[in-house]
């Protein structure tokens, strides 16, 4: 096993020992605590299988709320705002951001939601953060369009991907972090990247070739987790070390049934919010559900299934539950 790093960026402070990313000996990133095992027998297992939900999905009506007012870009105070699966607008401490932007259908899935604004009037921001690899993650033409209306965003990501985001931006400024590296920004916010239990692939050869992660995006006295997607792991309860005032974690709770198969990839909304508790995180902020259909369960499944876990007092912090587009001030 190799350890590798971004040896132009600096490391975390660790109350733990830390060697650097691992790197199996065919050049592949690897989940340190929980290696990946699909199969293609999974696969066809988890095609194959008859869903219990089958019905429910093909009955379903799905109409979650919208916010289509474009209401934080007009406004100077800092906010989170969902626009749906994993593509977030933060402005902190002044500082504008966009995680992983996708705007329109990806190959072979289409939105069940639009996105709530006008894509095009996403101006102004300092940093597009891209967790990982995936197509509903890291999306070639909303990138362009990023890029194209954003001539001086710097793009943050994780080891081996700067081609792929150069290749869809044109742009040189891109940083890429291993686990636990801080990047280099602007003064009034820090901005790391730390483990996620997943995986990543784009062709049929490339396998873990680009490393996955989360972030922590600190600023103005307030600090956010952003979960990216993970399978639950002792890696939140480490966060929480690392950061002990986590204000905010964004966390998925969709593409979760079935769970022997997805368990893997992305946590279930009972994990997501046993996750928040791990790292003692003020605010819980789900996402990566009602956007596009990657599993079994009904679209809005996963957060009739967070609100039955708040009624139940699961939750140790407070749990936003915004519309896709509302401005949460921060």
């Amino acid at each position: 096993m190799e350890y590798v790093s971004n040896p132009a960026l600096h490391g975390l402070q660790l109350p733990f020992e830390w060697k650097g990313t691992p790197v199996d000996g065919q050049g592949r990133f690897v989940n340190y605590e929980f290696p990946h095992r699909y199969s293609l027998r999974d696969v066809l297992k988890w095609r194959l299988q008859s869903n219990p939900q089958r019905a429910e999905k093909k009955q379903e009506q799905w109409h979650p709320a919208i916010d289509k007012s474009a209401a934080f870009l007009h406004a100077p105070d800092d906010c989170i705002v969902w626009l749906g699966h994993a593509t977030f607008f933060i402005r902190l401490a002044g500082i504008q951001l966009l995680i992983d932007p996708v705007f329109y259908n990806i190959p072979l899935i289409k939105r069940k939601v639009t996105f709530p604004i006008e894509p095009a009037h996403l101006k102004g921001l300092d940093y597009v953060l891209i967790s990982h690899n995936h197509l509903d993650h890291c999306d070639k033409r909303s990138l362009q369009l990023v890029a194209d209306n954003n001539p001086g965003a710097t793009y943050l990501t994780g080891l081996r991907m700067e081609s792929l985001l150069h290749r869809f931006t044109n742009s040189n400024n891109i940083q890429a972090a291993g686990w636990y590296q801080q990047y280099n920004t602007d003064d009034r916010i820090k901005i790391c990247y730390l483990p996620a239990r997943h995986w990543t692939k784009r062709g049929l050869r490339d396998v873990n070739r680009q490393l996955w992660g989360a972030f922590v995006i600190q600023g103005a006295g307030k600090t956010i987790y952003f979960a990216a997607d993970s399978g639950y792991g002792s890696h939140f309860t480490d966060a929480g070390r690392i950061f002990p005032h986590i204000d905010y974690c964004i966390i998925g709770i969709g593409a979760y049934k079935p769970e022997w198969f997805m368990a893997q990839s992305h946590v279930s909304p009972k994990d997501a919010v046993k996750a928040c508790n791990d790292m003692h995180a003020g605010v819980m902020i789900p996402m990566h559900y009602g956007t596009f259909d990657l599993a079994d369960e009904p679209m809005g499944d996963p957060i009739s299934a967070l609100l039955h876990l708040k009624q139940q007092e699961y939750i140790h912090g407070r749990l936003e539950n915004r519309k896709i587009g509302e401005m949460l001030p921060i």
